[in-house]
Protein backbone atom coordinates (compact mmCIF):
# COMPACT_ATOMS: atom_id res chain seq x y z
CA UNK A 1 0.00 0.00 0.00
CA UNK A 2 1.20 3.59 -1.00
CA UNK A 3 2.87 5.82 2.37
CA UNK A 4 0.69 8.71 3.17
CA UNK A 5 1.57 11.80 4.74
CA UNK A 6 0.33 12.29 7.89
CA UNK A 7 -0.28 16.42 9.33
CA UNK A 8 -0.58 17.10 12.69
CA UNK A 9 -1.92 20.39 14.10
CA UNK A 10 -1.09 22.26 16.94
CA UNK A 11 -2.74 26.00 16.95
CA UNK A 12 -1.72 27.04 20.06
CA UNK A 13 0.89 30.29 20.39
CA UNK A 14 2.40 32.28 23.12
CA UNK A 15 1.31 35.46 20.59
CA UNK A 16 -0.13 35.93 17.32
CA UNK A 17 1.87 37.92 14.76
CA UNK A 18 0.52 40.55 12.75
CA UNK A 19 0.81 38.42 9.42
CA UNK A 20 -0.92 34.80 10.29
CA UNK A 21 -3.91 33.60 9.26
CA UNK A 22 -3.37 30.10 10.31
CA UNK A 23 -5.82 28.52 12.73
CA UNK A 24 -4.06 29.58 16.16
CA UNK A 25 -4.89 30.47 19.42
CA UNK A 26 -3.53 31.83 22.35
CA UNK A 27 -1.88 29.18 24.41
CA UNK A 28 -3.58 27.88 27.40
CA UNK A 29 -2.11 25.36 28.53
CA UNK A 30 -5.00 23.30 30.11
CA UNK A 31 -6.72 23.37 26.78
CA UNK A 32 -3.86 22.22 25.24
CA UNK A 33 -3.78 19.15 27.33
CA UNK A 34 -7.30 18.48 26.70
CA UNK A 35 -6.50 19.40 22.94
CA UNK A 36 -3.69 16.57 22.95
CA UNK A 37 -5.84 13.64 24.01
CA UNK A 38 -8.33 14.34 21.74
CA UNK A 39 -5.26 14.45 18.57
CA UNK A 40 -4.32 10.76 20.12
CA UNK A 41 -7.96 9.50 19.86
CA UNK A 42 -8.55 10.97 16.53
CA UNK A 43 -5.30 9.51 15.12
CA UNK A 44 -6.37 5.89 17.04
CA UNK A 45 -10.13 6.24 15.43
CA UNK A 46 -8.32 6.91 11.98
CA UNK A 47 -6.28 3.68 12.52
CA UNK A 48 -8.93 1.31 11.84
CA UNK A 49 -10.60 3.46 8.16
CA UNK A 50 -9.85 1.48 5.25
CA UNK A 51 -8.66 4.92 3.73
CA UNK A 52 -5.34 4.49 5.39
CA UNK A 53 -5.08 0.88 7.40
CA UNK A 54 -1.98 -0.91 6.63
CA UNK A 55 -0.45 1.84 5.29
CA UNK A 56 2.54 3.37 6.92
CA UNK A 57 3.01 7.32 7.46
CA UNK A 58 5.94 8.43 4.71
CA UNK A 59 6.23 11.37 7.12
CA UNK A 60 4.87 12.67 10.03
CA UNK A 61 4.72 17.00 9.98
CA UNK A 62 3.92 18.73 13.66
CA UNK A 63 2.07 22.28 12.49
CA UNK A 64 1.17 25.25 13.91
CA UNK A 65 0.70 27.20 15.88
CA UNK A 66 3.55 26.70 18.04
CA UNK A 67 4.76 22.59 17.87
CA UNK A 68 7.64 23.53 19.98
CA UNK A 69 5.65 24.87 23.08
CA UNK A 70 4.58 21.03 23.92
CA UNK A 71 6.89 18.93 26.10
CA UNK A 72 8.68 16.21 24.74
CA UNK A 73 6.99 13.57 26.09
CA UNK A 74 3.83 15.00 24.65
CA UNK A 75 5.39 14.72 20.90
CA UNK A 76 6.38 11.36 21.85
CA UNK A 77 3.06 9.87 23.08
CA UNK A 78 1.65 11.76 19.78
CA UNK A 79 4.16 9.76 17.62
CA UNK A 80 3.49 6.31 19.68
CA UNK A 81 -0.37 7.32 18.93
CA UNK A 82 0.71 7.12 14.98
CA UNK A 83 2.99 3.95 15.14
CA UNK A 84 0.33 2.37 16.48
CA UNK A 85 -2.79 2.97 14.21
CA UNK A 86 -0.20 3.42 11.02
CA UNK A 87 3.20 2.66 10.92
CA UNK A 88 5.83 5.02 10.34
CA UNK A 89 8.25 3.82 7.03
CA UNK A 90 11.73 3.20 7.45
CA UNK A 91 13.04 6.55 7.73
CA UNK A 92 10.25 8.66 7.23
CA UNK A 93 10.65 12.15 8.24
CA UNK A 94 9.24 13.45 11.51
CA UNK A 95 9.33 17.61 11.25
CA UNK A 96 8.72 19.74 14.08
CA UNK A 97 8.33 23.22 13.63
CA UNK A 98 9.74 25.50 16.79
CA UNK A 99 9.83 29.29 17.43
CA UNK A 100 13.01 30.57 19.04
CA UNK A 101 13.28 31.34 22.29
CA UNK A 102 10.39 28.54 22.89
CA UNK A 103 13.45 26.07 22.81
CA UNK A 104 16.95 25.05 24.08
CA UNK A 105 19.06 21.92 24.03
CA UNK A 106 17.52 19.73 26.26
CA UNK A 107 14.08 20.79 25.04
CA UNK A 108 16.16 19.71 21.63
CA UNK A 109 17.34 16.74 23.24
CA UNK A 110 13.69 15.95 24.32
CA UNK A 111 12.35 16.01 20.95
CA UNK A 112 15.20 13.93 18.73
CA UNK A 113 14.65 11.23 21.74
CA UNK A 114 10.59 10.96 21.03
CA UNK A 115 11.32 10.63 17.22
CA UNK A 116 11.48 14.14 15.33
CA UNK A 117 14.58 14.47 13.17
CA UNK A 118 14.12 17.50 11.22
CA UNK A 119 13.35 20.48 12.67
CA UNK A 120 11.85 24.05 10.76
CA UNK A 121 12.47 27.09 12.80
CA UNK A 122 10.59 30.01 12.25
CA UNK A 123 13.47 32.67 12.25
CA UNK A 124 11.74 35.02 9.41
CA UNK A 125 14.13 38.09 9.78
CA UNK A 126 17.35 39.06 11.46
CA UNK A 127 16.55 42.44 12.33
CA UNK A 128 15.02 43.39 15.99
CA UNK A 129 12.93 45.83 14.62
CA UNK A 130 11.49 43.66 11.69
CA UNK A 131 10.85 41.40 14.16
CA UNK A 132 8.77 43.78 16.31
CA UNK A 133 6.95 44.65 13.26
CA UNK A 134 6.07 41.23 12.74
CA UNK A 135 5.19 40.45 16.02
CA UNK A 136 7.57 38.18 16.78
CA UNK A 137 8.18 37.31 20.22
CA UNK A 138 11.78 35.90 19.30
CA UNK A 139 15.16 38.00 19.39
CA UNK A 140 18.06 37.60 17.22
CA UNK A 141 20.61 36.27 19.68
CA UNK A 142 17.69 33.39 19.92
CA UNK A 143 17.62 32.44 16.55
CA UNK A 144 21.49 32.02 16.57
CA UNK A 145 21.10 30.24 20.00
CA UNK A 146 17.88 28.00 18.37
CA UNK A 147 20.12 26.65 15.64
CA UNK A 148 23.58 26.36 17.51
CA UNK A 149 21.11 24.29 20.70
CA UNK A 150 19.75 21.92 17.60
CA UNK A 151 23.27 20.89 16.20
CA UNK A 152 24.27 20.44 20.22
CA UNK A 153 21.11 17.88 20.42
CA UNK A 154 22.17 16.07 17.42
CA UNK A 155 19.46 17.37 14.59
CA UNK A 156 21.22 17.30 11.53
CA UNK A 157 18.68 18.47 9.37
CA UNK A 158 17.40 21.84 9.82
CA UNK A 159 15.06 24.47 8.10
CA UNK A 160 15.10 27.87 8.40
CA UNK A 161 11.81 30.00 7.38
CA UNK A 162 12.42 33.62 6.31
CA UNK A 163 9.77 36.00 4.80
CA UNK A 164 10.77 38.96 2.71
CA UNK A 165 8.87 41.99 2.15
CA UNK A 166 7.91 43.11 5.29
CA UNK A 167 6.77 45.91 6.32
CA UNK A 168 9.95 48.83 6.54
CA UNK A 169 12.55 46.18 5.01
CA UNK A 170 15.32 47.37 2.86
CA UNK A 171 16.93 45.39 -0.16
CA UNK A 172 19.67 45.67 2.05
CA UNK A 173 18.09 44.44 5.22
CA UNK A 174 17.41 40.91 3.09
CA UNK A 175 20.69 40.73 1.83
CA UNK A 176 21.95 40.91 5.64
CA UNK A 177 19.46 37.90 6.91
CA UNK A 178 20.28 36.11 4.10
CA UNK A 179 23.90 36.14 4.74
CA UNK A 180 23.24 35.10 8.02
CA UNK A 181 20.89 32.08 7.58
CA UNK A 182 23.63 31.29 5.23
CA UNK A 183 26.67 31.47 7.73
CA UNK A 184 23.88 29.25 10.15
CA UNK A 185 24.85 26.23 7.70
CA UNK A 186 21.04 24.77 8.12
CA UNK A 187 20.17 21.94 5.15
CA UNK A 188 16.68 23.88 3.94
CA UNK A 189 15.62 27.44 3.51
CA UNK A 190 12.11 29.01 3.21
CA UNK A 191 11.88 32.53 1.73
CA UNK A 192 8.44 33.65 1.33
CA UNK A 193 7.36 36.77 0.27
CA UNK A 194 5.29 38.34 3.21
CA UNK A 195 1.22 38.58 1.96
CA UNK A 196 -1.45 40.76 3.62
CA UNK A 197 -4.28 38.15 4.09
CA UNK A 198 -7.45 38.94 4.34
CA UNK A 199 -8.93 39.03 8.47
CA UNK A 200 -4.90 39.58 9.45
CA UNK A 201 -3.83 42.17 11.64
CA UNK A 202 -1.26 43.41 8.63
CA UNK A 203 -4.34 43.52 6.37
CA UNK A 204 -6.02 45.93 8.65
CA UNK A 205 -3.55 48.45 9.26
CA UNK A 206 -2.71 47.80 5.41
CA UNK A 207 -6.08 48.93 4.24
CA UNK A 208 -6.16 51.93 7.09
CA UNK A 209 -3.00 53.14 5.70
CA UNK A 210 -0.99 52.45 8.95
CA UNK A 211 1.27 50.16 7.07
CA UNK A 212 3.28 50.59 4.17
CA UNK A 213 3.68 47.62 1.89
CA UNK A 214 7.29 47.13 0.29
CA UNK A 215 7.18 48.15 -3.49
CA UNK A 216 6.37 45.53 -6.38
CA UNK A 217 10.23 46.76 -7.81
CA UNK A 218 11.93 45.93 -4.32
CA UNK A 219 9.92 42.80 -3.85
CA UNK A 220 11.18 41.77 -6.99
CA UNK A 221 15.01 42.32 -6.28
CA UNK A 222 14.45 40.58 -2.59
CA UNK A 223 12.97 37.96 -4.56
CA UNK A 224 15.89 37.57 -7.33
CA UNK A 225 18.76 37.96 -4.72
CA UNK A 226 17.70 35.19 -2.42
CA UNK A 227 17.67 33.04 -5.65
CA UNK A 228 21.46 34.31 -6.30
CA UNK A 229 22.98 33.74 -3.27
CA UNK A 230 21.59 30.71 -2.03
CA UNK A 231 22.56 29.15 -5.04
CA UNK A 232 26.24 30.70 -4.62
CA UNK A 233 26.21 28.88 -1.23
CA UNK A 234 25.25 25.50 -2.64
CA UNK A 235 21.38 25.52 -1.79
CA UNK A 236 19.14 24.31 -4.95
CA UNK A 237 15.88 26.07 -5.56
CA UNK A 238 13.88 22.56 -6.01
CA UNK A 239 10.17 24.95 -5.43
CA UNK A 240 9.25 28.47 -6.05
CA UNK A 241 9.73 29.47 -2.27
CA UNK A 242 12.35 27.05 -0.70
CA UNK A 243 15.47 25.90 -1.57
CA UNK A 244 17.86 22.62 0.10
CA UNK A 245 21.01 21.07 -0.01
CA UNK A 246 21.27 18.27 -2.23
CA UNK A 247 19.58 15.43 -0.89
CA UNK A 248 17.54 17.75 2.34
CA UNK A 249 14.42 18.58 0.16
CA UNK A 250 11.15 18.30 2.19
CA UNK A 251 9.67 15.15 1.58
CA UNK A 252 6.36 16.04 3.57
CA UNK A 253 5.78 18.89 1.18
CA UNK A 254 6.62 17.68 -1.75
CA UNK A 255 3.64 15.04 -0.96
CA UNK A 256 1.30 18.12 -1.45
CA UNK A 257 3.42 19.53 -4.65
CA UNK A 258 2.72 16.19 -6.24
CA UNK A 259 -0.79 15.80 -5.17
CA UNK A 260 0.28 12.90 -3.06
CA UNK A 261 -2.47 11.72 0.04
CA UNK A 262 -1.81 13.03 3.09
CA UNK A 263 -4.02 13.06 6.09
CA UNK A 264 -4.27 16.03 8.46
CA UNK A 265 -5.48 16.08 11.45
CA UNK A 266 -6.30 18.42 14.65
CA UNK A 267 -8.29 21.30 14.44
CA UNK A 268 -8.90 22.75 11.17
CA UNK A 269 -6.83 20.48 9.02
CA UNK A 270 -7.01 19.88 5.91
CA UNK A 271 -6.91 16.00 4.05
CA UNK A 272 -6.84 14.85 0.34
CA UNK A 273 -7.06 10.90 0.55
CA UNK A 274 -7.78 9.13 -2.77
CA UNK A 275 -8.96 11.99 -4.46
CA UNK A 276 -11.14 12.74 -1.36
CA UNK A 277 -10.77 16.25 0.08
CA UNK A 278 -12.35 17.21 3.60
CA UNK A 279 -11.39 18.95 6.82
CA UNK A 280 -12.30 19.92 10.22
CA UNK A 281 -13.80 21.68 12.91
CA UNK A 282 -11.67 24.45 13.21
CA UNK A 283 -12.19 25.57 16.93
CA UNK A 284 -10.29 23.75 19.57
CA UNK A 285 -13.34 23.16 21.93
CA UNK A 286 -15.44 21.99 18.65
CA UNK A 287 -13.08 20.01 17.93
CA UNK A 288 -12.74 17.90 20.99
CA UNK A 289 -16.40 17.79 21.75
CA UNK A 290 -16.58 16.65 17.91
CA UNK A 291 -13.89 13.93 18.72
CA UNK A 292 -15.24 12.68 21.76
CA UNK A 293 -18.64 12.28 20.40
CA UNK A 294 -17.87 10.47 16.85
CA UNK A 295 -13.89 9.91 17.63
CA UNK A 296 -13.16 11.88 14.46
CA UNK A 297 -14.03 15.91 13.74
CA UNK A 298 -14.63 16.56 10.15
CA UNK A 299 -16.68 19.43 9.55
CA UNK A 300 -16.74 19.31 5.39
CA UNK A 301 -15.52 18.05 1.90
CA UNK A 302 -14.45 19.76 -1.08
CA UNK A 303 -15.96 18.26 -4.27
CA UNK A 304 -13.89 19.40 -7.44
CA UNK A 305 -14.23 18.79 -10.59
CA UNK A 306 -11.70 16.82 -13.02
CA UNK A 307 -10.96 20.17 -14.55
CA UNK A 308 -10.42 21.75 -11.21
CA UNK A 309 -7.99 18.98 -10.15
CA UNK A 310 -6.25 19.02 -13.27
CA UNK A 311 -5.62 22.43 -12.60
CA UNK A 312 -4.77 21.95 -9.41
CA UNK A 313 -2.09 19.42 -10.46
CA UNK A 314 -0.67 21.92 -12.95
CA UNK A 315 -0.55 24.57 -10.68
CA UNK A 316 1.12 22.65 -7.28
CA UNK A 317 3.43 21.13 -9.67
CA UNK A 318 5.18 23.68 -11.48
CA UNK A 319 6.07 24.99 -8.14
CA UNK A 320 8.42 22.55 -8.17
CA UNK A 321 11.43 23.50 -10.24
CA UNK A 322 11.70 20.07 -11.86
CA UNK A 323 8.05 20.34 -12.86
CA UNK A 324 5.53 17.95 -14.24
CA UNK A 325 5.34 15.07 -16.42
CA UNK A 326 2.85 15.66 -19.27
CA UNK A 327 2.07 12.07 -20.15
CA UNK A 328 1.68 10.98 -16.59
CA UNK A 329 -1.15 14.18 -16.05
CA UNK A 330 -2.56 13.48 -19.50
CA UNK A 331 -2.63 9.17 -18.27
CA UNK A 332 -4.26 10.18 -14.92
CA UNK A 333 -7.07 12.46 -16.12
CA UNK A 334 -7.91 10.53 -18.97
CA UNK A 335 -10.62 8.55 -17.87
CA UNK A 336 -12.54 11.91 -17.25
CA UNK A 337 -11.64 13.29 -20.23
CA UNK A 338 -9.92 16.04 -19.68
CA UNK A 339 -6.35 17.12 -20.17
CA UNK A 340 -4.07 20.52 -20.43
CA UNK A 341 -5.29 22.73 -23.12
CA UNK A 342 -2.38 23.23 -25.70
CA UNK A 343 -3.53 26.31 -26.90
CA UNK A 344 -2.81 27.57 -23.81
CA UNK A 345 0.67 26.21 -22.98
CA UNK A 346 1.71 26.49 -26.47
CA UNK A 347 0.61 30.67 -25.30
CA UNK A 348 2.75 30.27 -21.83
CA UNK A 349 5.35 28.68 -23.80
CA UNK A 350 5.75 31.15 -26.76
CA UNK A 351 5.77 34.21 -23.63
CA UNK A 352 9.04 32.42 -22.02
CA UNK A 353 7.38 31.24 -18.75
CA UNK A 354 7.10 27.94 -19.77
CA UNK A 355 9.40 25.00 -21.54
CA UNK A 356 9.77 21.55 -22.35
CA UNK A 357 12.24 19.27 -21.32
CA UNK A 358 11.36 15.98 -22.32
CA UNK A 359 7.74 15.12 -21.52
CA UNK A 360 8.45 17.31 -18.93
CA UNK A 361 6.71 20.63 -18.76
CA UNK A 362 8.63 23.31 -16.13
CA UNK A 363 8.72 27.17 -15.81
CA UNK A 364 11.39 29.36 -17.19
CA UNK A 365 13.46 31.39 -15.17
CA UNK A 366 11.15 34.28 -16.23
CA UNK A 367 8.04 31.70 -15.73
CA UNK A 368 9.01 31.69 -12.01
CA UNK A 369 9.68 35.22 -11.26
CA UNK A 370 6.29 35.75 -12.91
CA UNK A 371 4.51 32.78 -11.83
CA UNK A 372 1.00 33.82 -10.64
CA UNK A 373 0.21 35.08 -14.22
CA UNK A 374 1.13 31.64 -15.17
CA UNK A 375 -1.29 29.75 -12.72
CA UNK A 376 -3.81 32.17 -13.39
CA UNK A 377 -3.64 31.08 -16.53
CA UNK A 378 -4.01 27.56 -16.41
CA UNK A 379 -6.86 27.65 -13.83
Amino acid sequence: MRPFGLYLHIPFCVARCGYCDFNTYLHEPALAREYLGALRAEIAAWGGRPEVRRRPAATVFFGGGTPSLLDPGQVAGILDAARAAFGLAPEAEVTLEANPGTVDAARFRGFRGAGVNRLSLGVQAFQERLLRTAGRDHSVADARAAVADARAAGFANVSLDLIYALPGQTLDDWAASLAEAVALAPEHLSAYGLTYEEGTPFHRERRAGRLRPVDEETEAAMFDLAIARLATAGYEQYEISNFARPGFRSAHNQIYWRCGDYLGLGAGAHSSLGGRRFFNRRLPQDYIAAVGRDGTAEAGAEDLTPRQRLGEALVLGLRLRDGVDLDEVRARFAPWGVAPDPGDLARLEGAGLLERCGPRLRLTDRGVRLANEVFVALV
